[in-house]
């Protein structure tokens, strides 16, 4: 009986990376842009300026966005944003869709 030295492959399962989601400011025509920066400052943490840029490319482009994140990170983020707009009667939206 001959001992069986011989290695046998072993395969790493491969990991692939979680999908990333962005998060789209939608333009509308009846939220105020001062209100719309406020959003994005405190829910997506940018600068003023930041969020002005952004907030203008919505406005010129109709979409921009806003984050890439995982999914479950975009929708929340998405969602706060949205809940922060409905309290004050804004139709501003967010939505999030998966990153080419």
């Amino acid at each position: 009986m001959a001992n069986d030295t011989t290695l046998k492959p072993t395969t790493k399962p491969k990991l692939e990376r979680p999908k990333l989601y962005k998060v789209m400011l939608l333009n509308d025509d009846y939220t105020p842009r001062e209100f719309v920066i406020m959003v994005l400052k405190a829910v997506f943490r940018m600068s003023e300026e930041a969020g002005y840029r952004v907030m203008m490319t919505a406005h010129k482009m109709g979409t921009s966005v806003v984050m890439v994140a995982a999914k479950d990170i975009a929708e929340t983020k998405a969602q706060e944003a949205v809940d922060l707009a409905k309290a004050a009667d804004f139709p501003l939206m967010f939505i999030t869709e998966p990153e080419e």
